[in-house]
């Protein structure tokens, strides 16, 4: 995975100032917080992170599969 410079904040500077992480994450769409000089954290701009389809998909997919547990537990 490449990691772009400007999205990189450190673990310390999330702590003190988490805004900064969401100024990042505003302009870049996400942002990759490192802890012990590695990546450890990735902060994304959620409604862009998920494709909705999909999402309603595999929503559709786990009713189907569990139908009649859901079925059981509502009476």
């Amino acid at each position: 995975m490449t990691i772009d410079t400007n999205t990189v904040v450190s673990m310390t500077e999330a702590n003190q100032n988490f805004s900064k992480v969401t100024r990042v994450v505003d302009a870049y769409g996400k942002a990759v917080i490192f802890k012990n000089n590695a990546p450890r954290y990735l902060v994304v701009d959620f409604p862009n992170s998920i494709n909705t389809e999909d999402a309603l998909a595999s929503a559709n997919r786990f009713m189907e599969i569990y139908d009649e547990a859901f079925k059981e537990l509502a009476k």
